[in-house]
């Protein structure tokens, strides 16, 4: 299968999304761990963004957005660290397209927006756990976390799952 020009097509185009997505993420002003990506992945550093990868993929996984939180260089610890990788291939099988991981980016962005906002109002002393509390508490009706959730499932449902 790799051997086909089919697959071929479908490589260059992971690449060509991974990299809009990483150029639009890099536009709203965060850090890519390489200064851009040549393959699947993107390392975003959100430790000067103010807040870390655990509190950031905790809402992705709230507006149904996966991907992982991931070590970054000086990190102090493995439960918060400072970054989010991101991957390309499983959209791209989906039919995505580089213009559509622009809007991925976005959506990825409004998250992080909401989690230093909700970062800002977990009581003290504000650990994972108090902040996953306050998310399920207090922030489980904010508006603009079902507002970002219904558009990103809006778009994942423009593109059906492959073999379903």
């Amino acid at each position: 299968m790799a051997n086909t020009e089919e697959f071929r097509v479908y490589q260059k185009q992971v690449i060509a999304n991974c990299q809009s997505l990483c150029a639009r993420l890099q536009s709203h002003g965060y850090k890519v761990v390489s200064d851009g990506t040549d393959n699947h992945l993107v390392l975003i550093d959100l430790k000067p963004a103010g807040i870390d990868g655990a509190r950031v993929q905790t809402v992705l996984d709230e507006v149904s957005i996966t991907l992982n939180k991931n070590s970054v260089a000086g990190d102090k610890s493995a439960m918060t660290p400072g970054g989010i990788r991101i991957g390309t291939p499983a959209l791209t099988t989906r039919g995505f397209s580089a213009k559509d991981f622009e809007l991925v980016a976005d959506f990825i962005h409004r998250a992080i927006v909401i989690a230093k906002d909700c970062q800002a109002k977990t009581p003290a002393p504000a650990k994972l756990k108090d902040f996953k509390e306050y998310l399920e508490g207090p922030a489980a009706a904010r508006p603009d976390i079902a507002a970002l959730r219904s558009e990103v499932e809006a778009l994942a449902q423009s593109f059906p799952m492959p073999g379903l």
